[in-house]
């Protein structure tokens, strides 16, 4: 044998058991390279939050002071000169900011002027609220979004596909308010099985007021109770704000679920799985199905934004009493504090949303580099 041979044995040999260690290399190279992303986007809510805080004080302050927002007409010009010089809104306005900010880092995000109420106390009252119907919005949207859109896409340029599309924009074009208020004549006023308003009966809340440590989550806090009475109370309650809220978002499901099945089901490795005799319903469970979902769950951050805007139009029309029902009641007594407080906490969920999201997709989509 050669001395080449020989020399080039080793090396052919040598390339096996490197493998592994380049294999363990790339990985480690993958696991510091979505730690880095993961950092990334976690810092890039820090600014995205303080843009947004920024926006909300000087809009909030471009009517004028708060006290004189709220109060204004109702009080003698001297006690609302003592009210505003005792608040510090008499301050240059970039001080009033900077001692907003610093507050704000401390924890303390001011004072009801209304009520008088810590604004920190209305948002662990009442956003319990809004985040149970948000919840059982989105099982609406998905339950009904994503089957119809299935669907469509199936029979697609058939009868059922043009259903189905129908039922998608008028969904998604009808003002949530305009459809809770249909859904409330069928079924509270014609039909009369379903509550118009309120999460529960007054029967139910006197229950959740024995509760030691309530969660403010009617769902789990009548599981606390154990009663599976108060439990279908609520439910009965949560039906109509949750299909009037979720069925706005269902529209864009459907459209988005439809649009995608199709760009994947029109595929190559589709139609080489087609070739393979593959029946058409695998094909489109197993093979378009799952592609799909990628640009479903990058959209689905920003409908939880669209969501919760929507919740302030939901809670009003039905009396649900979260942070959109409380926010609108702000609004209309003028009390910026208060709307200040709550518009930054929505904005601050609607960023670690987005955030969360944004880690999701990069965990499942081979095209995202990091």
């Amino acid at each position: 044998m050669s001395e080449g041979s020989i020399q080039g044995m080793p090396i052919d040999g040598d390339s096996q058991p490197k493998s592994p260690v380049k294999t363990k290399a790339k990985k480690n190279r993958i696991s510091s390279g979505f730690f880095r992303f993961v950092v990334t986007r976690f810092l890039l809510i820090i600014p995205t939050v303080f843009i947004l805080v920024t926006v909300v004080f000087f809009v909030m302050r471009a009517t004028g002071d708060p006290i004189s927002a709220a109060l204004g007409g109702r009080l003698a010009p001297e006690e609302l000169q003592r009210r505003i010089h005792a608040a510090g809104y008499d301050r240059p306005l970039i001080v009033q900011y900077l001692s907003y900010l610093s507050d704000l880092l401390h924890g303390n995000l001011g004072t009801t002027l209304t009520d008088n109420q810590p604004v920190s106390s209305i948002l662990t009252q009442y956003g319990a609220a809004t985040l149970e119907l948000s919840i059982l919005s989105l099982i609406v949207a998905l339950v009904i979004g994503i089957p119809l859109g299935r669907l469509a896409a199936r029979y697609r340029d058939r009868a059922q596909d043009a259903a189905v599309r129908v039922f998608a924009i008028l969904c998604y074009a009808t003002p949530v308010f305009f459809l809770g208020l249909v859904l409330k004549l069928i079924f509270s006023v014609w039909l009369g099985i379903l509550p118009s308003s309120g999460r529960s009966s007054l029967s139910s809340t006197i229950q959740f007021d024995r509760l030691v440590s309530p969660t403010g989550l009617y769902i789990i806090d009548a599981f606390q109770l154990g009663n599976m009475q108060v439990l279908g109370d609520v439910l009965l309650h949560a039906i109509l704000p949750a299909l009037s809220l979720g069925l706005l978002t269902a529209g864009v499901f459907i459209r988005l679920v439809r649009t995608n099945v199709i760009s994947t089901y029109t595929s190559g490795y589709v139609d080489a799985a087609r070739s393979r005799g593959v029946s058409e319903r695998r094909l489109l469970s197993k093979h378009a199905w799952k592609p799909a979902l990628i640009p479903i769950i990058t959209v689905m951050g920003m409908q939880i934004a669209l969501m919760l805007a929507g919740a302030v139009l939901t809670e009003t029309t039905f009396e649900w009493k979260g942070l959109g029902f409380m926010l609108a009641q702000y609004l209309k007594a003028r009390d910026f504090v208060a709307v200040q407080g709550i518009v930054i906490l929505i904005a601050i969920i609607v960023s670690v949303v987005n955030f969360i999201v944004d880690i999701v997709s990069a965990m499942i989509d081979p095209r995202v580099r990091y």
